[in-house]
């Protein structure tokens, strides 16, 4: 059954950055977030970044830091994403509740993981994702109602590619209708191939798996992300890609004082 879905929807909602710049084609840029802060989530808000992955996959996020973090960044005029744990139901559930423009699920390795992936994350008929929270609205600027009749074609689904599985099953899983995005996770993915992080970014099977991933999405439709450690390589990334998330708050954090230290004790 065809549906709407973020890639083709006609939904028009100022309040979803995000989704509408990827629309535009105007190469959103992103970035992570680990430390569990309101503050810290207001701060990053204010740089002028279009999405903060909120991560509570590797981050030190749980469930109130998580809503907390999702209801700063959407007042602010950014797009909250959340990387989740994992693919369980109530995990995507969980997520949606707070609010966020998308989620982003990693290590996915087949098209049925994907598809279990968009059943929990849409409302029926399309998906089995239950209603019953009053939040998830206020993150669009909408009303409960407004929010049931728009959610399912204007939240973005983000595939992580980062496993050896994942690549070489790419094609099945961009097929998948409802699958929105898929993002390359560089140095889980270097670690599976190469059995070394980072990769040096010259290895062929590396380059050919990172070749593999972006034409699969642009063969079905998808839009296509990855990370990258700063804004020259986000520059350069914009030929290939849709969007990319540029490292996150503690990196950014440690580098800068790293970087300032250092001068100061040259």
């Amino acid at each position: 059954m065809s549906y709407p879905t973020p890639l083709t929807t006609k939904v028009s909602n100022p309040r979803l950055r995000l989704l509408n710049k990827l629309k535009g084609g105007e190469f959103p840029l992103m970035t992570f977030m680990a430390i569990p802060s309101v503050r810290m989530a207001q701060i990053v808000a204010l740089t002028g970044v279009d999405g903060i992955i909120i991560d509570c996959e590797h981050g030190h996020i749980g469930d109130d830091a998580m809503h907390n973090s999702v209801a700063a960044i959407s007042s602010l005029g950014v797009s909250p994403v959340i990387r989740i744990r994992g693919p369980a139901h109530d995990i995507i559930k969980r997520a949606l509740d707070t609010g966020a423009h998308g989620i982003m699920v990693p290590q996915i390795n087949n098209a049925e993981e994907a598809e279990q992936i968009v059943a929990s994350s849409k409302f029926p008929p399309q998906g089995v994702r239950g209603q019953g929270s009053a939040f998830p609205a206020i993150g669009h600027g909408l009303t409960t109602p407004e929010y049931m009749k728009t959610a399912n074609e204007t939240i973005v689904t983000m595939i992580q590619i980062e496993t050896r599985a994942g690549v070489e099953n790419v094609e099945a899983i961009c097929a998948v209708p409802g699958v929105d995005l898929v993002f390359i996770g560089p140095n889980d993915l270097a670690q599976s191939l190469l059995g070394y992080v980072p990769a040096r970014g010259d290895e062929p099977e590396f380059v050919a798996a990172i070749d593999k991933v972006v034409a699969a999405a642009q063969k079905y439709g998808k839009w296509a992300g990855r990370m990258v450690n700063n804004g020259t390589m986000a520059k350069e990334a914009r030929a290939r890609y849709d969007t990319v998330a540029i490292t996150g708050d503690t990196k950014a954090i440690q580098n800068w004082y790293i970087s300032e230290f250092d001068v100061a004790r040259s």
